[in-house]
């Protein structure tokens, strides 16, 4: 017989090969792993020269023989590579996808068993015309030439622009022939397990072909893209920057998948040798006279036969796995080395005893070092499968010692779904090998809990739970055993408080929520151990702040079922859980009605313990109050209530306290009297220890510490009370004018009485404002309410100066000693800036928008700053925002950084509050000038954030006002004019604007795929016209950025939509002109494919690009030019009038209450400096657009 042609045998060495990121040491640590013979290595040996049919020499190949041929009946056939005349019929049965698959095999098994030929060629051609290849390979060059005469004879009929690649089309049908490819190939390795494949002609010849394949460095062969899920079904394949070098991918998949189909015959011949010998052993074991001879015979054939068989498979494995996998896991292409690692882990967890190997799984560890996020994810995996079963855990104990430290490691990986991932099997290795891990690694885990990113910390929160806080499930106990959870309690107040992030129980509580949340949810034990009064069986001081903390978290979240502020926002809830949301408040009020009172009591003096304790009387379904009959726990509960304002004075205490008598007092309520009489027995107090303090104050020469301080109290419950209940018929709008007048005169008052004193001013503003009758107000009214008005800006622009070195002296000597006496009074902003805060919303809610829509009588309140007024509130924002910060190294000297964070959250809220006096119109726009001129010290990460959440807000505000067919109006074209524009900016330092760019681009992507309730899946999304505004970004992405942008938008697209599919082409335009705005310019063997790209100018607008540029913002597409981009805010265009700051509304204590948007921030790890960058310009554009390397550089290290 002729012996099969080397795979081999096309001219490759030593080292690396085509498409190999070259020879590379592997990690110090795996010189265990890598020991003793390595006939698998990753490095290949010199191949041996050998003749055209030579036999490769010595028991151990590493590559398979191709088989003879059987001569053609008819004979002849062309030398040479022709177009197909006849469709093939396999590619045929398959695109259709009419036919089963079982079918299909059948008919080629028995086109084969006729002529193994014929039916050898037909397998084959279906595989290069799944490649796009317009050529066949005919019988006579199957006979005389070698494997790559013949892949270079198909090279030529290769059409290089053609569109027609099966296996990287998008659409249903093609998304089917790639799951029929793989279904195929896997078929007919399974049918043909029993003889053909040890025929020495099939699978040598196809083994030897697929070789060759993937050693090719022909870009025909490289276009189609990864199968199996490698990206989202219909987004077209990335088109990688280094595509001259790359293996073809599409034949790495068939060769994998081949591969595994071998894996399970192989699998399959095992089990049968087991029965064999196991048949053998019992035959023999019988007595001479019971033992059958002829079976005994008859069984040592059968096993002599299975040896031979398992022998010639692991040949074609072990031809596979060295001619393709040792070559492509270290591929240039991360889908290539991802496939790999993916295939492997199935491999090993699918024949273990074959492959579960020292020798196969340093090829694992060493690829958990891959910088690309996907390879590591696929590692990941593939390591969950062999440690989350026991048999196979087992054998991992020299691996895990090697890689356990990287694997720890790997929990802060910059890619969130390996990290989350890593977690998981950190937690499957808890289960699995006892002991493995170490406390040490085991606290590199638990912090996790408290990261922003609720996927990975709700893995960390099951680590956490099998770990450390019930450790007998992961042993295998039912937890419905465990009755009692005052022992899960005690240990997670011990790692609260351990762990020393006392402030973040929200966080924890939940991570802890999915796998915690039976026991979280025991409302009788934690109510009870916070009851006991038992020195020894009680909890310290310490425990029951954190277990009041776990309290109140967990009560939020099972009734509102959201995540903590930080975390991105849960989906919104069924019908079903909003109805478990509603049994678990119902049940939780039931359980806790009783238990509030004593608690309140309890910890009334402690306002750490008081004021969690009061919102979770905010959750409860307080219509059971009535229904249940439990009047009497209300009255308790309100009397603590009132025990609590007068006690204490902290922000936080009175704030909850404000919150929960709100709440009940709710007209809604059966029971509101009650509530109503505490809330005017506390008004009546308040309001007389005020005005008597106030008399007092007037009528002395001096106001002496105690009496300042006491003062301070009462005008901050007062102040805090009049935020959330109307308290102007206690007419306190008189005392705190002459209050503030006094301090006006003699700066004798010190600020911590002033700044709850202009609040209240405030408040009793807005709440007459909004009791004005809707028409026919009282001519009285009005003027009363103006001469408030006035009265009280008047008094906060004096207070707003401030500047008097003698006042300030005096105050400084009233401060003295006021911190140690009560630190919550010296809490809070400080008079100016509160003054400020106060004019500035008094402006906007009285702006010229009052007297619109029909209410013209309002007329005569609407305020309308003077220029001094202007100006004063121009210098003190110079003064009190823009003021120099410290350098670098004193920022890193202080001590209180969450000072510094407070202390620039107060800034921005002052600048928020100046800028919308600006778009409400109420200042003019020349009055920007004052925040342009700082334009160079603003962020730039958060400049580009502001850029784009103006950008996102336009395009919610049009699909609001035109509906989903928005995209075809008249002012989406100016939308992404202006988003023309603001790219421009990033035009002249494209090295400094490369993080700001992709940061854009990401953040882009995310607003364009976000879930819209309700939409039908079919659909696509409603922002998906926003990729469109996202493309006039992209002639400034570097090409590198480009591409990993690219594989960035199908990973989104895939999270976000899954495997839907267009329906129609039109409605997924936008997301075809983003693609195209990101593929690579050049034609010089970027990747890109010719049909992906942008079509090549004409030579007229190329000689005008190369002519010096006429204005600033000339764009490479043209488009409509407003006379000016209209200004947007938070608020829709279509009603320009602020919002309406009702204060039964403005519950947070904040004046100015400013919404902001806070968008994700991922870190950008920028390469070196990209060489040739510098061209500008319209010759430099020019280039770019013919293909010139100006303006590329290293791609970003995360995206």
């Amino acid at each position: 017989m002729v012996p099969w042609r080397s795979s081999r045998t096309q001219g490759s060495s030593s080292g690396s090969t085509p498409g190999s990121m070259g020879p590379s040491s592997p990690p110090s640590d795996t010189s265990a792993l890598s020991s003793g013979d390595d006939s698998g290595s990753d490095f290949e040996a010199t191949a041996r020269p050998c003749g055209k049919r030579g036999r490769q020499q010595g028991p151990d190949q590493s590559h398979v023989r191709k088989c003879p041929r059987m001569t053609e009946p008819n004979g002849g056939c062309s030398s040479a590579s022709t177009v197909n005349p006849e469709p093939n019929t396999l590619f045929e049965a398959i695109k259709s996808a009419k036919i089963a698959m079982e079918t299909v095999v059948v008919d080629w098994l028995e086109t084969y068993k006729r002529d193994r030929e014929t039916g050898f060629l037909e397998l084959i051609n279906f595989i290069v015309c799944s490649c796009g290849c317009q050529g066949v390979v005919t019988p006579q060059m199957f006979r005389d030439l070698q494997n790559s005469e013949i892949i270079q004879q198909l090279t030529e009929q290769f059409k290089e622009d053609s569109s027609e690649y099966p296996l990287s089309l998008n659409t249903r049908p093609w998304r089917r022939f790639r799951d029929g490819f793989c279904e195929l190939l896997t078929a007919v390795v399974q049918r043909c397990q029993y003889s053909i494949i040890y025929d020495e002609f099939l699978m040598g010849s196809l083994i030897s072909f697929l070789i060759s394949l993937t050693d090719s460095q022909v870009r025909a062969f490289r276009h189609t893209s990864t199968l199996a899920g490698r990206q989202h079904p219909w987004v077209a394949p990335l088109r990688h920057p280094m595509a001259g070098v790359l293996a073809p991918t599409s034949t790495v998949v068939v060769a994998m998948k081949v591969m595994s189909a071998l894996v399970k015959v192989a699998l399959g011949v095992s089990v049968q040798q087991e029965n064999n010998l196991r048949q053998y052993e019992a035959e023999r074991s019988k007595g001479p006279g019971r033992r059958a001879t002829e079976k005994l015979e008859a069984l040592m054939v059968k096993r002599r036969e299975l040896r031979e068989q398992q022998e010639e498979i692991e040949n074609m494995m072990n031809a596979i796995f060295k001619g393709v996998f040792v070559h492509r896991y270290r591929d240039v292409v991360p889908d290539i080395r991802a496939i790999c690692m993916e295939e492997l882990g199935t491999w090993m967890k699918t024949y273990a005893a074959s492959f579960l190997t020292d020798s196969y799984l340093k090829y694992i560890g060493w690829t958990l070092y891959d910088k690309q996020g996907e390879v590591r994810l696929q590692c990941v995996k593939a390591l969950q499968g062999l440690y989350g079963h026991r048999d196979t855990a087992a054998n991992m104990e020299l691996f895990t010692r090697r890689f356990k430290t990287r694997m720890v490691s790997m929990v802060l990986d910059k890619e969130l779904s390996v990290a989350v991932e890593v977690v998981k099997l950190l937690t499957l290795m808890l289960e699995n090998m006892g002991e493995a891990l170490t406390d040490e690694d085991c606290q590199s885990v638990y912090p996790i809990v408290f990261v922003a990113n609720r996927p990975l910390a709700a893995a960390a929160g099951i680590f956490l739970y099998r770990r450390l806080l019930d450790p007998q499930q992961g042993a295998g106990m039912d937890a419905s055993y465990d009755r009692d959870n005052r022992a899960f309690f005690q240990v997670l107040l011990t790692f609260f408080i351990e762990i020393e992030l006392h402030e973040h129980a929200a966080y924890l509580v939940d991570s802890l929520w999915d796998c915690a949340g039976p026991r979280l949810r025991d409302w009788e034990t934690i109510s009870a151990l916070l009851l006991e009064e038992s020195p020894a069986e009680g909890l310290g001081d310490q425990q029951e702040k954190a277990l009041v903390e776990i309290l109140a978290a967990s009560v939020v979240q099972a009734t509102e079922g959201q995540p903590p502020v930080g975390r991105e926002p849960a989906k919104k809830p069924s019908s079903r859980e909003r109805k478990a949301q509603m049994e678990e408040r119902i049940r939780l009020t039931h359980c806790l009605i009783p238990a509030l009172p004593k608690l309140l009591g309890k910890f009334s003096a402690d306002a750490d313990k008081a004021a969690p304790l009061l919102e979770v009387l905010c959750c409860f379904d307080l219509s059971i109050y009535c229904t249940g009959r439990l009047e009497k726990y209300l009255v308790l509960v309100l009397e603590q209530l009132e025990e609590v304002v007068q006690k204490h004075t902290e922000q936080t205490v009175l704030e909850a306290a404000s919150r929960a008598l709100h709440a009940l007092c709710d007209p809604e309520l059966a029971l509101q009297r009650h509530g109503d009489r505490v809330r005017s027995r506390l008004a009546d107090q308040l309001a007389d220890k005020f005005n008597q303090e106030v008399t007092e104050m007037l009528q002395a020469l001096s106001l002496d510490d105690e009496e300042a301080y006491s003062m301070a109290a009462t005008l901050k419950r007062i102040s805090i009370l009049f935020n959330a209940h109307d308290l102007t018929r206690w007419q306190l709008f008189d005392p705190c004018t002459q209050l503030l007048q006094r301090a006006v005169d003699t700066g004798e008052v010190p600020p911590q009485v002033l700044v709850p004193t202009i609040t209240c001013l405030y408040f009793h503003i807005l709440w007459e404002v909004s009791s004005l009758p809707t028409t026919d107000v009282p001519e009285e009214q009005l003027q009363s309410l103006k001469t408030k008005v006035i009265t009280t800006c008047s008094l906060s622009h004096s207070c707003l100066s401030d500047v008097d070195s003698g006042v300030r002296e005096q105050v400084h000597r009233d401060l003295e000693g006021w911190e140690e006496m009560e630190p919550a009074l010296m809490a809070g902003p400080s008079l100016c800036s509160q003054a400020f805060r106060v004019l500035s919303d008094l402006l906007l809610v009285l702006g010229p928008q009052l007297a619109e829509d029909g209410r013209e009588e309002l007329a005569p309140l609407v305020l309308r700053p003077d220029a001094e007024l202007q100006s004063q509130l121009a210098a003190f924002l110079m003064d009190h925002v823009f003021y120099p910060t410290c350098n670098q190294e004193e920022l890193l000297a202080t001590e209180n950084s969450e000072s510094r964070i407070e202390e620039l959250h107060q800034r921005r809220v002052l600048l928020a509050g100046f800028c919308k006096l600006i778009i409400y119109g109420v200042l003019e726009l020349s009055a920007a000038s004052d925040v342009f001129k700082h334009y160079t010290k603003i962020d730039r990460q958060e400049w580009a954030r502001t850029l784009l959440l103006s950008l996102q807000q336009l395009m919610t505000e049009l699909l609001h006002q035109e509906g989903p067919n928005f995209r075809m109006t008249e002012a989406f074209p100016d939308i992404r004019d202006l988003a023309r524009r603001f790219s421009l900016f990033f035009s002249l330092h494209k090295l400094r604007s490369r993080p700001l760019l992709v940061n854009i681009h990401k953040e882009g992507i995310l607003f364009a795929f976000q879930k819209i309730p309700g939409l039908e899946p079919e659909l696509p999304p409603l922002n998906l016209p926003f990729l469109e505004v996202l493309s006039e970004f992209s002639p400034w992405v570097l090409g590198p950025d480009k591409a990993l942008l690219l594989t960035y938008l199908d990973k989104v697209t895939q999270e976000q939509l899954g495997v839907l599919a267009p329906g129609d082409t039109g409605q997924w335009q936008s997301l075809v002109t983003y693609r195209n705005s990101l593929q690579p310019q050049d034609g010089g063997g970027t990747g890109a494919s010719s049909r992906g790209a942008a079509p090549t100018p004409h030579p007229t607008k190329r000689r005008r690009l190369e002519a010096p540029p006429q204005a600033p913002d000339s764009s490479p597409r043209p488009s409509t030019h407003p006379s000016s981009p209209a200004l947007t805010s938070t608020m829709l265009r279509g009603d320009p009038r602020p919002p309406q700051l009702s204060p039964r509304l403005l519950l947070s204590g904040s004046i100015l209450s400013s919404p902001q948007q806070q968008l994700h921030d991922p870190a950008v790890q920028s390469g070196p400096p990209p060489e040739g960058v510098g061209r500008g310009g319209a010759r430099g554009r020019a280039e770019r657009r013919r293909g010139g390397r100006g303006g590329q550089g290293l791609p970003l290290g995360r995206l």
